[in-house]
């Protein structure tokens, strides 16, 4: 019998992970600190628990998001068919009951045979044998000293939040009105409550956000947010519309009141498949919680609101992937040793998926002694992993899928549709999807 794989890690990743080596025919040791050590963000011990939102993004056809999550589909993850099995409504975007969703995942690892779940906190990386880290951005302070140590980095660390979620009794329905930006809607229903402002109100609120105290970091020294998931506050300090052309923006919502456009929309999206709680969309934030209820009541229709959730601000670790990984998402000193999940240096719930899945594939191909080779660069999870592993190290941070990873169309492609930025995405998704299967079809 072979050696087990260890992937540490219950999260995204390493739950994909563990069920790929298990698909493959090789045993899996799924290490999952929680419940016996706790995170800042985590509320319960199941796997796949999902933090800062419950929404897996675009499913548009023949958008980035879109195509990275048809790309796992094909090549069988298990996460995703998770995500369709715990639905909930979402305008154009794959949203998820969070708890049906872990509960979901938590069962089908369970259940897979091959697959030992250890739930112990490890706190050093095991000597011998193939090896995947997912332990995700909130990895452990033992770990991430030890992680720091292999890697020969001195900086793992950025500030990320998470946004607060509301009863949805509470809100105000009168004020708050149903409707998707400009109508879009998978099953053609309004699928976000919004909440509109005018002018005044929006100043008002600027200045009490502004005037709000935050929360001591537990963390000392200059450490970074993460830009693509700025604290609502922060935003604000950045410019007192900066807010209202982000997550803020009114465009494509009418308010049925008026009947025109407001000056500002907080969104509201369904967090359950009950529809019992909504979350503040792009509101992430470090306020303290008094701050955040006197704050965000001032929203219309949330004046009374009881707060389910209040949003926090947590620590995330993540390695300078382009110095350290090989496209195959292997250590470049220890080629045992995968990484996969937020930590390997991508941002999102989808891509950390699709590297869990990536590094699942390719360490029971390792231990199964096949030569492992990367997937294409023209696919969106080969893109992927072939930016993380060749970027620019200085400064980097995570990143999400977008078509500038995918190469360039040939010329006359590109050339020919040159006017036509609808149709270029379209041949780019056709194009990975092709040479996903080719490589499939070569891997069995």
């Amino acid at each position: 019998m072979r050696p087990p794989i260890h992937i540490l890690g219950g999260g995204l990743a390493g739950s994909e992970a563990a069920c790929q080596v298990a698909r493959a025919g090789i045993p899996a040791i799924l290490c999952e600190m929680r419940p016996v050590v706790s995170t800042p963000a985590h509320k319960t011990d199941r796997l796949a628990e999902l933090v800062c939102s419950n929404s897996l993004k675009s499913e548009s056809r023949n958008t980035a998001p879109w195509l990275l999550k048809e790309e796992l589909r094909r090549a069988g993850s298990e996460l995703l068919q998770a995500a369709e099995a715990s639905r909930v409504p979402g305008g154009q975007a794959l949203t998820v009951d969070r708890t049906s969703f872990a509960e979901l995942v938590t069962s089908t690892v369970s259940s897979l045979p091959g697959i030992e779940i250890r739930r112990q906190e490890v706190r050093s990386i095991p000597p011998e044998g193939i090896v995947i880290v997912a332990t995700g951005p909130l990895t452990s302070d033992a770990l991430a000293r030890e992680i720091a140590r292999i890697t020969g980095s001195d900086r793992l660390f950025f500030y990320d939040s998470i946004s607060p979620i509301v009863d949805a009794e509470t809100i105000d329905t009168s004020i708050a009105f149903r409707a998707s930006r400009y109508g879009k809607s998978i099953d053609s229903s309004a699928d976000y409550l919004n909440c509109p402002m005018d002018r005044e109100q929006y100043e008002r609120f600027v200045d009490r956000l502004l005037e709000a105290q935050q929360h001591t970091p537990h963390i000392s020294g200059d450490i970074p947010y993460f830009e693509a998931c700025l604290p609502i506050e922060e935003l604000a300090r950045r410019g007192r519309d900066t807010p209202r052309f982000g997550p803020m923006k009114p465009v494509g919502l009418t308010d049925p009141r008026t009947g025109g456009r407001p000056y500002a929309v907080v969104q509201l999206r369904q967090e359950t498949l009950r529809a019992s709680s909504y979350n503040l969309v792009g509101f992430q934030n470090s306020l303290k919680y008094p701050d955040q209820k006197r704050v965000f009541r001032m929203i219309p229709g949330l004046e009374t609101a009881e707060f389910l959730r209040y949003g926090q601000i947590h620590r995330n670790t993540y390695i300078n992937a382009p110095a350290l990984l090989t496209p195959t998402l292997q250590l470049r000193g220890d080629a045992r040793i995968f990484f996969a999940g937020q930590i390997s240096g991508v941002e999102g719930y989808v891509e950390s998926i699709a590297t869990g899945l990536i590094a699942g594939r390719l360490a029971a191909s390792l231990a199964q002694g096949e030569p492992l080779e990367p997937l294409p660069k023209e696919t969106a999870l080969g893109s992927l992993c072939h930016y993380i592993s060749g970027a620019d190290p200085t400064d980097y941070q995570p990143v999400n899928i977008t078509f500038d990873l995918l190469p360039r169309l040939d010329e006359t492609t590109a050339h020919r549709l040159r006017h036509d930025r609808q149709a270029r995405h379209g041949e780019l998704c056709r194009r990975a999807l092709e040479k996903l299967e080719d490589y499939l079809l070569a891997a069995v």
